[in-house]
């Protein structure tokens, strides 16, 4: 049997040659090439990969290196934030005319600055926590609707027992004459079974639908793989929107292990009226122009009533943020509440892999007596991604955070947070490097304690079906488990 060095021994030395000069060649170029826009972290990740493996590395690097979106794309979003600003300024309200701390004020501008939506007044924003009764509220407003139906989700998958429904009233919808639109991420949802099915039911009900950020190569259409359009929005007759972190697909994502195991996602979607849906109306239309060139912006601009009457009295903002922005805007973002709070931070992410800005802000709000809670599952359903977080549970423990992990076998996938009495943040965003790079997220700002005691309200429920993780209980865990998270916290780098 031949092993590798017989088999290196004989291979002709012109080879061997050629081989050893590409390869330091490879190494040597991509030195300077790959610390070039990226985290230090993240350039070091990739470094290694390449430096061990340097034909491999490079060909990855090559595929996943670039985490920008197409120069069309970008350009667009650039363009749809000129517009916004320019159409929304006359409803920015002036600081004086909400009670808030200076912090937070400077948070709505940093939002305002970089995402381009403004703070608005006039909301109201309900929660809901059961998996079930949030696609049933979605149903009935889609039956309700008069003009016209916007859905964007990550992923969609067709069942009878939850998702039918849904679709069922998407059908109705079009059947009296109410423009149905969807978008679907084209990975996220290609990956669910019943994927052709569900296409072809799309098109007998007369939806029209397009998936986001496509891999066509024959169409010409290709970028980094892994790129995510991770938002998740439902807008009816611009009156009333949902939004949070569910994806419309039955509460065990088709998959029969964790059916088996009795897992299903916990979720946290809210139900908006008021102005803030025709900001995230704008951000489904931008989405929709993106994948069929079609100008929505236009037709939302020209609607009878393109401005909500105020429906109570929230205030809010909505924070777009991905790929086809410039700056991280939801890591800025969290990082600004994070480093301002000055009682109390209480966290939930289903994927908790910060860069080392979010864990020094974390651990930095600790040390410096602040409160902080954090709510993971205790099983993950992806393992490099768990075994990533878990790598950091060390330093946060150390740090004096709580960390509070759901009881298995369920997910807990809903994202939200709150800071002291003021702010409360909900949306599609994980506290991961990949929403901060790689997925187009949208994130709902709330002001005020009602907001916030709202939040609180849905993570003592989290509290209530946890276990507190002890620093003691953590360092016992065995050194195999502890290389695993080690590893994967690498490879969580790699983007």
């Amino acid at each position: 049997m031949f092993d590798a060095f017989f088999v290196w021994e004989w291979t002709p030395t012109w080879i061997v040659v050629v081989s050893t000069v590409l390869n330091i060649c490879i190494r040597v170029v991509m030195l300077g090439v790959v610390p070039g826009n990226r985290r230090p972290t993240t350039a070091m990740a990739w470094l290694l990969a390449i430096f061990f493996m340097p034909l491999l590395g490079l060909a990855l690097f090559l595929m996943l290196g670039n985490f920008r979106l197409s120069h069309r794309r970008i350009q667009r979003q650039a363009e749809v934030n000129r517009r916004v600003l320019d159409a929304t300024r006359h409803l920015d309200i002036d600081d004086t005319e909400y009670h808030a701390p200076e912090w937070v004020k400077s948070s709505v501008e940093l939002n305002r600055n970089l995402g381009a939506f403004p703070i608005l007044d006039g909301n109201s924003v309900e929660f809901i926590t059961g998996y079930k009764e949030s696609l049933q509220a979605m149903t009935k407003a889609v039956e309700d609707a008069q003009r016209y139906v916007h859905v964007q989700f990550y992923i969609v998958g067709d069942d009878p027992e939850y998702m039918s429904p849904f679709l069922d009233a998407l059908d109705g919808a079009v059947a009296r004459g109410v423009k149905v639109r969807l978008l679907f991420d084209h990975l996220g949802t290609l990956r669910v079974s019943g994927y052709g099915k569900l296409k072809r039911r799309l098109d007998a009900g007369g939806i029209e639908w397009r998936p986001m950020l496509p891999l066509a190569p024959v169409k010409k259409q290709w970028r980094r793989p892994d790129l995510r359009n991770h938002r998740k929005i439902l807008v009816v007759d611009g009156e009333v929107a949902f939004t949070g972190s569910q994806n419309l697909i039955e509460p065990s994502y088709k998959r029969p292990g964790a059916r088996r195991a009795g897992r299903e996602w916990v979720e946290l979607m809210a139900r908006v009226r008021g102005p803030l849906v025709t900001s995230l109306d704008v951000v489904f239309a931008t989405d929709w122009s993106q994948e069929t060139d079609e100008n929505l912006l236009l037709d939302l601009a020209e609607a009878p009533d393109p401005q909500p009457q105020p429906h109570g009295r929230i205030i809010g903002q909505i924070v777009p943020s991905g790929p086809g922005f410039e700056a991280e805007n939801n890591l800025r973002l969290f990082n600004t509440l994070i480093y301002s709070a000055t009682e109390r931070l209480s966290i939930t992410s289903p994927y908790f892999v910060p860069d080392d800005s979010l864990l020094y802000a974390l651990t930095t709000a600790a040390q410096r007596g602040v409160d902080v809670e954090l709510f993971v599952s205790e099983t993950g359903d992806q393992f490099m991604v768990h075994h990533a977080q878990q790598s950091y549970y060390g330093a946060l423990l150390k740090a004096g955070v709580k960390i509070y992990r759901y009881r298995t076998p369920m997910v807990l996938h809903s994202k939200c947070f709150t800071v002291d009495k003021e702010v409360a943040v909900f949306g599609s965003s994980n506290m991961d490097m990949r929403s901060f790079s790689l997925n187009l997220e949208v994130s709902v700002m709330l002001l005020g304690p009602e907001m916030v005691a709202e939040i609180t309200q849905v993570q003592n429920m989290y509290r209530h079906n946890s276990v507190r993780l002890s620093l003691e209980e953590w360092k016992s865990r065995p050194v195999w488990n502890r290389w695993v998270d080690n590893v994967a916290r690498l490879s969580a780098a790699l983007q």
